[in-house]
């Protein structure tokens, strides 16, 4: 099983002065760098303080956290070496985006010609799994059956309720300031994947989009490659809670491929009921209530994702993360909570957002 669900994980970080904690424009300067040792697996997004780690495709859970830790390890001391520190958050909790230049790129250059200050204001970070499948046409089957837990998914994952030095009662605002942006948010159910190349040659055909990477959903079937690739999450606190939600998208993709073979597939929601749920866990983050729509009901956040864990458990030993499973469970009942949670903790006890950005920059190491 494990070398059927391989893994592709992109982490987006923020690097701050180290002294300061404000966030530093250093990507081309790092990227110039760390060509050597890196490649292709450093990469620039939007603006200049943000830069990307992107993994190998990984057969199994254990190689991706060996690798996920080698790669911040080596970037952490190439930046250390200029003074320069990273954050794993969803956003900055002080800065603002109209001091961030952005990198000199065709394609940004583009986007930000099309979209104007919805992309100039794109300071947010965030988690991608990609997922293997077997076909494309079961990248779009895992994607219509996977997006039920979009909204548990982003609950465990919020970390970003500060945006513009302020502390914004939201636990993911990263959600938030991405809803502008088109082509984004919970998709649609697709009947098969010709429906869903249909859809991306449409947009192509009427110069919408140049291709399907464009499409920017939560949750989507790749366009060239078949993979499941889940983009709800928030740039998680630590590195064992990356982990952890990364082998939870791998096995929730693996169960339901499991149900599947076997003539059994859940019943998929229509999205503006998801929306509902991906309201609250914005909002809420754990501490929210979920809408199970299939059963009339309503739960705490907490109790759903106990339900979600359960209903994967089954396959993890086959996969090999129970480990980081039961991560999530202990994490279900830490007092502390996500990263949100904390950093919100840490802005109560000291009513100082500077000790915020202080309490991240240290969490990074972890």
């Amino acid at each position: 099983m494990p070398s059927q669900f391989t893994l592709g994980i992109e982490e987006e970080f923020q690097m701050v002065d180290r002294q300061t904690g404000q966030l530093c424009p250093h990507v081309l300067t790092i990227l110039e760098k760390g060509a050597p040792f890196f490649g292709e697996k450093i990469k620039p997004e939007m603006l200049q303080s943000a830069v990307e780690v992107v993994t190998e495709i990984c057969p199994d859970i254990s190689s991706a956290r060996r690798e996920l830790r080698e790669l911040r390890q080596a970037l952490l001391g190439l930046l250390e070496e200029d003074g320069v520190g990273l954050i794993s958050a969803g956003t900055h909790p002080g800065a603002f985006w109209q001091d961030q230049p952005s990198v000199p790129n065709p394609r940004y250059i583009e986007l930000e010609e099309e979209l104007q200050d919805i992309a100039r204001s794109i300071l947010i970070f965030g988690l991608h799994v990609h997922v293997g499948v077997e076909s494309q046409e079961m990248a779009v089957l895992m994607m219509n059956q996977a997006r039920n837990w979009i909204p548990q998914l982003l609950a465990l994952s919020t970390n970003s309720p500060f945006w513009g030095n302020r502390f914004t009662g939201i636990k993911s605002y990263r959600s938030v300031v991405w809803r502008p942006f088109p082509r984004s948010g919970i998709p649609d159910v697709f009947p098969s994947w010709s429906d869903f190349d249909n859809y991306v040659q449409a947009l192509i055909r009427t110069g919408c989009i140049d291709n399907g990477k464009k499409i920017w959903w939560d949750i989507r079937p790749h366009p060239f490659f078949s993979t499941v690739e889940f983009r709800i999450c928030d740039m998680p606190a630590t590195f064992e809670d990356t982990i952890a939600l990364t082998a939870l998208c791998q096995a929730l993709v693996a169960k339901l491929t499991w149900l599947h073979h076997r003539g059994m597939n859940v019943p998929t929601v229509p999205r503006p009921l998801l929306e509902e749920n991906k309201w609250r866990a914005m909002r809420y983050g754990l501490d929210g209530e979920v809408l199970d729509f299939t059963r009339n009901r309503r739960l705490p956040m907490r109790e759903s994702i106990r339900e979600m864990l359960d209903f994967v458990d089954d396959v993890l030993d086959d996969l090999g993360s129970r480990r980081e499973i039961d991560y999530l469970r202990d994490l279900l009942e830490d007092e502390r909570g996500t990263g949100a949670d904390r950093q919100i903790a840490v802005y109560r006890r000291t009513g100082s957002i500077r000790e915020v950005v202080q309490y991240l920059m240290e969490q990074v190491y972890i």
